[in-house]
């Protein structure tokens, strides 16, 4: 391997610090010194394409070929830049050429990956190239990237999810591939609630400036809160059966006051259900959950109003069952005010779950 100068090694770490503007500067200091530098100018080809400069890529590429006219490297680069303009031809020719010169290139694989997926009925070629990639450098992150567009596209959910968890086995902080693999975990139903919050808040702290994971863990969070209210009704069903509210007709009704075992013995259901539907399934929480839970109770009105009817219809439900109650006509009124403004709001908010 041709050792590079050390203007273009030190560009090259520059630019996989997403520092590429710094890195050009360096690189046009080294091209000035000497244009005949291939390595030089595919490492500038490298800094256009992160900077969506395509037109400077083939420019670039180009000089590089110029001198080295077998660089499957530069082939490679050359490929994106032929791609994003439109040049699909060209690019499918600059990516296989890639391929014959360095057959064993994870890289022009790839790039041979990208350049397919133009030709939708290519899917599964495109898809080939990519798993070969991967069969060529299990080390190569951009390869497991390249296998998760080309699945995406082929509706291949299985290599998808196989080329997220494999990126974050190179980089368990992967920011693109933990905002993936949240995704997934989001839209799969099996899934409880507190495990999707996990994922998302994870892939939130790679990613702090992603707005579409802000808003899918918000609503996340959310939904678990929402959960709450069936909680608050459990209790007071748990209440108006203890005392007996709506004695069936025909049937002997309770006597009452009820005693005070079974009374206790009622709030003792009602804690059970708490504990097993809210405390025992989140006390675990990550803390980017529960900071995320906070935030979302000082920003968002329907998340207070949620909490609130929780906490109403379950004190509710501890003074029906409490109070030794003498007549039903009191309490069967606060089991209405109770239950219904929870029940309001869960048939309001419906359309939220969207």
């Amino acid at each position: 391997m041709t050792t590079q100068h050390p203007l273009t090694e030190q560009a090259a770490a520059l630019h996989a610090l997403d520092r590429h503007d710094e890195a050009k500067e360096l690189l046009a200091r080294r091209l000035a010194e000497d244009t005949e530098d291939s390595a030089a100018w595919v490492q500038l080809a490298r800094c256009h394409l992160a900077l969506r400069e395509y037109d400077e890529v083939i420019r670039t590429t180009a000089e590089a070929l110029r001198i080295a006219p077998d660089d499957w490297d530069a082939l490679a680069v050359r490929t994106y830049g032929l791609r994003r303009t439109g040049r699909r031809d060209e690019a499918l020719a600059a990516a296989q050429e890639s391929v014959r010169l360095g057959p064993e290139s994870s890289l022009a694989h790839v790039a041979l990956s990208e350049a397919l997926m133009a030709w939708p009925e290519r899917l599964p070629e495109s898809l080939a190239a990519a798993e070969q990639a991967v069969r060529l450098n299990s080390e190569y992150r951009e390869a497991y990237y390249a296998l998760w567009k080309v699945a995406l596209f082929a509706g291949r959910a299985d290599a998808a999810e196989f080329a997220v968890r494999q990126a974050l086995r190179l980089d368990p902080e992967d920011a693109w591939a933990l905002e993936e693999l949240a995704g997934m975990q989001g839209a799969d139903p099996g899934v409880r609630l507190p495990a999707k919050a996990a994922a998302y808040a994870d892939a939130l702290a790679a990613a702090p400036d992603s707005t579409s994971l802000r808003a899918r863990l918000d609503l996340t969070v959310y939904r678990m809160l929402r959960g709450t209210r069936w909680l608050a009704v459990l209790s007071l069903c748990i209440a108006g059966v203890f005392v007996d509210l709506f004695p069936t007709e025909g049937e002997t009704p309770k006597e009452l006051p009820q005693p005070l075992g079974m009374r206790l013995y009622a709030l003792f259901l009602m804690a059970l259900g708490w504990g097993l539907g809210a405390l025992l399934r989140y006390r675990n929480l990550r803390r980017g959950v529960r900071l995320t839970l906070q935030s979302l109770l000082r920003r968002m009105f329907w998340a207070r109003l949620v909490l609130a009817q929780a906490v109403w219809g379950t004190l509710i439900a501890v003074v029906i069952a409490l109070v030794p109650w003498s007549e039903r006509g009191i309490p069967q009124v606060l089991f209405w005010t109770g239950l219904l403004p929870v029940l309001l709001t869960i048939w309001f908010d419906r359309p939220r779950k969207r």
